[in-house]
């Protein structure tokens, strides 16, 4: 009478569905015990929150790690994603505003890769093989009448006012390349 249960799909993967908090269980909390998301963010104005983000990434502990990160070719949008999203779980800003720092801190990180003479930086996963960037009859090598070595053009024009705050633009061209050079003597 006692038959055997068989293996479920929840066993083979080591789960148990039944190891969930119960819907209703983020309500019963107390009020002083609220998350940083449920609370009011610290920031609320674009520029400040665009300073907070620069003064994170170019600090003496980020910087290196961050221009290793953009060298080994992991995408520049992902890294916004997690720094962004970040911000948002530690109460720094509501999630309106973190969608509308999504491009002005791509612009930083192309910038910051920019001053690492960091070239072949991948602005997002699958970038190669999106059909949107292919130029049709793009195989044919140009020729060079000068002989002259061309230099190599940068891949997105460097930040314009519009998307940075020029105080901010100011301080990426003063500052960073000091940090930059620091970190590598």
């Amino acid at each position: 009478m006692a038959e055997k249960l068989t293996e479920n799909q929840f066993d083979k993967q080591g789960v148990n569905p039944f190891n969930a908090p119960i819907p209703g269980e983020s309500l019963t909390t107390a009020p002083d015990m609220q998350k940083a998301w449920e609370r009011p963010p610290q920031f609320t104005d674009p520029d400040d929150c665009m300073e907070n983000v620069y003064l994170e990434l170019t600090s003496d502990e980020a910087l290196p790690e961050l221009v290793n990160m953009i060298n080994d070719g992991i995408p520049l949008d992902e890294i916004a994603q997690v720094v962004l999203y970040r911000g948002y779980t530690q109460g720094l800003w509501n999630p309106d505003l973190m969608l509308l720092l999504i491009e002005p801190t791509i612009y930083l990180l192309i910038a910051i890769a920019d001053y690492a003479d960091i070239k072949d930086y991948v602005l997002y996963e699958g970038e190669e093989d999106d059909p949107d960037t292919i130029i049709e009859d793009d195989n044919i090598t140009p020729i060079n009448i000068d002989d002259d070595e061309e230099e190599e053009k940068p891949r997105i024009e460097k930040p314009s006012k519009d998307v940075i705050n020029p105080s901010l633009l100011a301080k990426i061209e003063t500052e960073l390349p000091q940090k930059l050079n620091k970190e590598t003597e």
